[in-house]
């Protein structure tokens, strides 16, 4: 999780929303990835699509059987949906995610029936420090904004 938060704040350096994600299998990373919709202007480029695509291409297989995805915030339903997709193991994350969190806030998307893989989940790991980031992130954006337009 450290490392998913090493990945977290080189998107905060980029003015992205700060989430990291990185990709263990065998006990080594096999991708990382952070948030970088905004500089990349692509919608999909969340940290863990990120972090998936750069797996995938290092073992040379989408399919990431025995994997685990650590992630600094829950998992949106989009990312879930990759995670599954990628056959993924367990997903482990920092801050809860209340407005999009789809693996226990708002939904609990890979419990869905009908799908072809299930994964586990653990969350609350390091989720102070996950927390801490997103808040200093957008506390900075607020100050700015303040004085931008300061009405």
């Amino acid at each position: 999780m450290r490392a998913a938060l090493a990945e977290a704040a080189r998107a905060a350096l980029l003015d992205e929303v700060p989430i990291g994600a990185v990709i263990v299998r065998d006990g080594a990373i096999i991708g990382a990835g952070f948030n970088q919709p905004i500089s990349s202007h692509d919608p999909t480029a969340h940290a863990e699509v990120v972090a998936l695509r750069a797996a995938a291409r290092a073992i040379g297989n989408y399919r990431l059987t025995g994997a685990t995805l650590y992630v600094t915030v829950e998992p949106c339903l989009m990312c879930v949906g990759a995670m599954i997709h990628a056959r993924i193991e367990q997903v482990v994350f920092g801050a809860v995610e209340p407005k999009a969190g789809a693996i226990q806030s708002m939904t609990n998307a890979h419990e869905l029936p009908g799908l072809n893989h299930r994964l586990t989940s653990v969350g609350g790991i390091l989720a102070e420090e996950s927390r801490a980031l997103l808040q200093q992130f957008f506390q900075a954006r607020r100050v700015t904004a303040r004085s931008v337009d300061p009405e």
